[in-house]
């Protein structure tokens, strides 16, 4: 990796939360060097004019099932996580949590391993390991196999916490109608981030998981119990409490946008909403049909889908998903950003990625006026 100096110059560059003019970005190797004026830029600089645009962080996606063609599901080794990393990377997402949805526990060990040695290969964007499922409620399956879903059980909780201190970022998706209250706790104790979903769970349930260490919701609004009149569900549970963060799919087909700005507005903190892609093989891939579990999905414009129509996954960028915030629910650009960099990064605890800061990773993205992505730096590498 090269040690020159870049001056990325010509762009809004987004610093401390807004865009400011006439700065510049100074990349060295795989880290930014600071934010200067015009005028601090140093003499022996290569310079990157951009000619306008956007300079943000690279987006931190959550929730990353496949990518390039290929699925985690399909084979669980290094050149399988590259290849997902690289597409995602392309599209935007630097930093990535791989996902192996509802599988065998052999593939789950799998998974934790490969995960593992790309870390100790330092493949480029592999933050860690989502397990979403096995634990989760036959109920509210979505396009998981109901036939591998199953309670946690001792053996279950001895892998996870041995992965945990072998990962630095674990995440599992589990239902509390699979897991006890005693193993969130003792999961969330040995550092996992515990977030519910595809789960029936009342409001109360929901709450009870929160006290005993669950810190998270996924996909918000799917594949869980809904608000009502009478009960809040595990959609007002990630409202209401604020110890929960959520992930939000923002393609306009998971989530009417009007539900998306209602959610926002009614949000109680500290936890954020932020954006995930729930991405699929056809990310960064001209992939049409792919199989999951052997069973085929089917892309139709933006939407994935099983034989019988159930939603499975998404096609979606976190460029467009930032848009989409903006254009549908009246966002301001710079909060869209946060919820796809500062906001999950900060949730992981991620302290060198998510922001534009001096000392912070060199992943950086040039957005043009209509938000589409021009260029991607990743660890300082024009990707």
């Amino acid at each position: 990796m090269s040690q020159q100096l870049t001056a990325l110059k010509g762009a809004l560059v987004l610093e401390g939360g807004r865009f400011c003019q006439d700065k510049v970005l100074l990349l060295r190797g795989a880290h930014i060097e600071g934010i200067v004026s015009n005028q601090q830029v140093p003499s022996d600089a290569h310079v990157v004019d951009l000619d306008g645009g956007y300079l943000v962080p690279g987006f931190v996606d959550l929730q990353v099932n496949g990518g390039g063609g290929v699925m985690l599901n399909d084979q669980q080794d290094v050149a399988t996580l590259r290849r997902i990393a690289q597409a995602h990377a392309r599209i935007g997402a630097t930093s990535i949590l791989p996902t192996l949805i509802t599988d065998t526990p052999s593939h789950l060990s799998a998974s934790i391993k490969a995960v593992e040695a790309a870390l100790a290969d330092g493949v480029p964007g592999i933050l860690g390991l989502h397990l979403e499922g096995p634990h989760l409620s036959k109920a509210r399956k979505g396009a998981h196999d109901a036939g591998l879903i199953r309670r946690m059980s001792d053996a279950d909780m001895v892998v996870l916490l041995d992965a945990a201190k072998r990962i630095p970022v674990l995440k599992i998706t589990v239902a509390p109608e699979n897991v006890s209250n005693d193993q969130i706790t003792a999961l969330s104790a040995a550092g996992i981030l515990v977030s519910l979903g595809h789960t029936e769970a009342d409001f109360d349930t929901c709450k009870a998981a929160v006290q005993a260490g669950a810190r998270c919701v996924t996909h918000l609004f799917n594949a869980q119990s809904q608000i009502n009149g009478r009960e809040p569900g595990t959609v007002g549970a990630a409202l209401a409490l604020g110890a929960l963060s959520a992930g939000l799919i923002a393609d306009g087909v998971h989530v009417h946008p009007t539900s998306m700005s209602l959610a926002l507005r009614a949000k109680q903190g500290p936890g954020q909403i932020f954006l995930v892609s729930d991405a699929m093989a056809t990310a960064g891939a001209d992939t049409e049909c792919f199989t999951l579990n052997g069973r085929d999905i089917h892309r139709s414009g933006n939407r994935l889908t099983l034989a019988d129509g159930t939603l499975a996954g998404a096609h979606l960028e976190l460029a467009t998903a930032v848009g989409n915030l903006v254009e549908m629910c009246g966002v301001s650009l710079e909060m869209a950003l946060a919820m796809a960099c500062e906001f999950p990064a900060a949730l992981i605890g991620a302290s060198d990625i998510g922001t534009l800061a001096e000392g912070r990773q060199a992943d950086v993205l040039h957005l043009n006026e209509a938000l589409q992505i021009e260029k991607v730096w990743q660890r300082g590498d024009l990707v």
